[in-house]
């Protein structure tokens, strides 16, 4: 047996048993990798997969078994790797980095300008996606650090760790008949035009929970990914815009909109970097978490990712 065709079997179930893509991500052919999983079957003397005549249907229960050593024996070979690269790269390489859009936008530059100022020879790669594509992306090692504020913690192939909260903000034209309201309540919000985020992103479960629990509809007109999307039509006059913090705060204030807080209405968000249980973190990697918040330290992690049962929640 040989590490080809653990990879070729684990790349298989992350093509959902489709041996084309997985070929197709591996930048080899189909049969070749067919044949390399039928061969490992044979020398394990299991079936790995269950097949209706060439097509692979399903991951049998011995499967199951192998493909979790597989998941093991393929997490220390890279783990490997970055302790060789740690060591006699003299602190260069790649930070792969996964979030959404609203921390990369507004939360990461800071850390990554400090990050390349402490480590010149280290290059940064910055994959955005959905709260549960950056998930995704920490377990398949295609990113080391994830941060975002939903999903994280409920997947336990990840060790997360809270690094700030946030809340809402409401994003108002100045001209808005609301901006004159001392307190704006959720029933204001109900009758007017909403503009806010995708379910998915960026603390939206919150706002719909809000409206829910006073049995009141909100009226969501457009809803997006990016703030600044968000910042635009509300400047268009099509609704109050609901956006997080951080996107009216220092330079990201636009100066023809009111910003109102909105923590009473929404309540408060924990954003949280993640990293794959059991991964070996380089130098850079345990720094730039430093860099993201002042909650998290080297030895904070390193506990964390050994298994210790420390309270981390703020």
């Amino acid at each position: 047996m040989n590490l080809h065709q653990f990879r070729f079997v684990q790349e298989a179930v992350r093509r959902n048993l489709n041996l084309t893509e997985a070929a197709k991500a591996l930048h080899t052919s189909q049969p070749g990798v067919s044949k390399a999983i039928i061969e490992l079957e044979d020398e394990l003397g299991v079936e790995i997969f269950a097949r209706h005549g060439k097509r692979i249907k399903r991951v049998t229960e011995p499967g199951q078994q192998v493909l979790k050593s597989i998941d093991i024996i393929l997490r220390e070979v890279n783990n490997l790797k970055r302790i060789g690269e740690q060591y006699s790269a003299q602190d260069s390489g790649t930070l792969s980095i996964a979030t959404t859009h609203t921390q990369a936008r507004y939360v990461l530059p800071g850390p990554v300008a400090k990050l390349r100022q402490t480590y010149p020879k280290v290059a940064v790669s910055l994959h955005q996606g959905s709260p549960d594509q950056v998930a995704r992306m920490l377990m398949d090692e295609v990113a080391e650090i994830g941060m975002a504020t939903e999903s994280l913690a409920n997947y336990p192939d990840l060790v997360t760790l809270p690094a700030y909260e946030w809340q809402h903000v409401l994003v108002l034209p100045f001209d808005h008949p609301l901006v004159q309201r001392e307190r704006i309540g959720l029933e204001d919000l109900a009758q007017v035009p909403l503009i806010t985020y995708h379910p998915s992103f960026t603390g939206r479960t919150r706002i719909d929970q809000a409206f829910a629990l006073r049995h009141l509809q909100p009226n969501i007109v457009l809803e997006a990914i990016d703030s600044d999307v968000i910042k635009t039509y509300v400047k268009l006059g099509m609704g109050v815009g609901i956006v997080a913090e951080m996107a009216v705060q220092g330079d990201n204030q636009s100066p023809d909109l009111v910003a109102r807080p909105a923590g009473a209405l929404f309540g408060h968000n924990l954003a949280r970097v993640a990293f794959k249980r059991g991964t070996y973190l380089r130098h850079f990697v345990l720094r730039f978490a430093e860099l993201l918040s002042d909650r998290l330290s080297r030895d904070l992690i390193l506990r964390a990712m050994s298994g210790s049962h420390d309270e981390y929640e703020i």
